[in-house]
């Protein structure tokens, strides 16, 4: 294990290098992070210790392999990724500057600029407090933040009339720029506030099958709408699509806020001369699909076919389980909604009810329970010390194989989220691993497959590849959870269709 000096990477850039790293012949473990107290309790978890005194600004590079050969060439990828960043952001030789407020009032007046946080959490508020009296927007990327300073960040921001996204935004499109996981979508008149990423970036893909492009995608984080924070990032958010005049209609993603807060946002959005359509998650309002539908008819638009592809003809298996393998949290929780009226209790990690919570131990990977199960692999339980499963599937794999092991009679219902960040190829990844599935169980597979045509991996190309090895895929996460429910003998709202 070795420490380094003067280097820095955002956290998906390390996570990325980590998973392609471990991917090589021989590795049998990476981490490569900065050297925060967690990161290095991980890597002791590896076995391996530092020498010396480490400082959260160092990078740390721990590798597990098999010999002094694979090790020696997982040292050279690790630098030549490291190497690729350098030379594609033109900084091998510029004198970085030592915040982001610096970096910011540099710029010649008048220039637009976004500042981007994605540093440990507790390094993360000062720097997005930097940009805010440097008089920025910010999208802080970083978890960890406590609701006290979210909320001192968030009033700070209203005050100077700029607006935080975040904390943990993972997705935000401004003004074209596609930020952390979004979607490759077309421009257009739709503005989206979303307190949900991957809530914001299925609206935003059916939208784009649609014909229908997108002004902004306004990432507010997943505690904006909560009691604790009030709404603050959403009001500012609905007020700044208002003002913008590419913007003529809003669509509002969330999970169920805190009634209080529901409240006082539809007060607001009705004040608005910009129409603002709700698609806030709720065992009233259970489906985000539905959501789009009605705005595209608020439009005067015709609702489309949605894209999908058949997999092969399979009869129901009426008794069997729903086990739900999800990287979303938001498509988890829609999953959730519109099954549990027809299956009752759902167990999950994030469950709809405290008393069907989960309880798991991520460290031992044990992920297996009977009965109607979803999982959200992207809770922050899940993600401490590895990647995002939109990065690094390894834990669903492993998920998909004890399945099929178990021999319980099963649909398995999944998401597969495209766009930038995510697996250049995740079809490639699944689908040996739903091959092996089926061919022990002849276990039926039914995938939502968010993403666009346009997105690097290619919806259609996605799409095929899973196909071909007997998925089901949709690109509605509602309608791909009725198709899974209709395998299991049940036909609700024409789930056959």
């Amino acid at each position: 294990m070795t420490l380094r000096s003067g280097v820095y990477a955002d956290s998906v850039k390390l996570m990325q290098v980590s998973r392609d790293v471990a991917a090589l012949d021989g590795v049998t473990g990476v981490l490569v992070a900065m050297a925060t107290p967690l990161n290095l309790e991980l890597a002791a978890g590896m076995g391996l210790s530092p020498d010396g005194d480490p400082s959260p600004e160092q990078l740390l590079i721990a590798i597990r392999a098999e010999d002094d050969d694979a090790l020696a060439l997982a040292l050279a990828a690790v630098d030549a990724a490291l190497a690729a960043r350098e030379r594609s952001t033109g900084t091998a030789t510029a004198v970085p500057q030592r915040t982001v407020g610096a970096g910011l009032r540099d710029l010649p007046d008048g220039t637009p600029a976004l500042a981007i946080v994605s540093v440990p959490g507790e390094y993360a508020v000062a720097e997005a407090a930097d940009a805010i009296a440097a008089g920025r927007s910010v999208l802080v990327f970083s978890d960890g933040i406590s609701v006290e300073h979210e909320v001192a960040l968030k009033q700070a921001a209203h005050r100077s009339g700029v607006l935080v996204m975040g904390p943990d935004c993972g997705t935000a499109i401004v003004s074209g720029v596609a930020l952390g996981f979004a979607n490759v979508v077309r421009p257009g008149p739709v503005g989206l506030v979303a307190a949900s990423g991957t809530g914001a970036q299925q609206v935003s893909c059916l939208l784009d099958a649609a014909g229908v492009g997108v002004s902004h995608v306004l990432g507010v984080g997943g505690r904006d709408l909560s009691a604790a924070v009030g709404g603050l990032a959403t009001l500012d958010a609905l007020a700044a699509l208002d003002a913008d005049p590419a913007t003529e209609r809003v669509l509002l993603v969330s999970k169920p806020p805190a009634p209080s807060v529901e409240q006082s946002v539809s007060a607001a959005a009705a004040e608005l001369s910009v129409p603002v359509r709700s698609a806030v998650l709720s065992a009233q309002t259970p489906d985000l699909t539905a959501a789009v539908e009605a705005l595209l008819t608020d439009m005067g638009l015709d609702v489309p076919s949605w894209p999908s592809r058949p997999g092969p003809a399979e009869a129901a298996v009426p008794g069997a389980t729903l086990k739900g393998l999800y990287s979303g949290g938001t498509l988890a929780d829609e999953a959730m909604l519109i099954a549990a009226p027809v299956l009752g209790d759902i167990r999950s990690n994030t469950p709809l009810r405290p008393e069907l919570d989960y309880a798991f131990d991520p460290a031992a990977q044990d992920l297996s329970a009977s009965g109607h199960v979803v999982i959200d692999f992207g809770d922050d339980a899940l993600t401490v010390g590895r990647a995002h499963p939109m990065i690094d599937p390894t834990l669903r794999l492993e998920a998909i194989a004890n399945l099929a092991a178990s021999g319980e009679p099963s649909i398995l219902l999944m998401d597969v989220v495209l766009g930038y960040g995510a697996d250049p190829d995740p079809a490639g990844t699944l689908v040996p691993a739903l091959t092996a599935a089926r061919e022990r169980t002849a276990l039926p597979v039914v995938v939502a497959l968010i993403g666009t045509e346009g997105d690097p991996q290619g919806w259609s190309r996605q799409a095929d590849a899973l196909a071909a090895a007997g998925a089901h895929v949709f690109s509605s996460n509602a309608a791909a959870t009725r198709y899974a429910l209709h395998l299991i003998g049940t036909d609700p709202l024409g789930a056959s269709a």
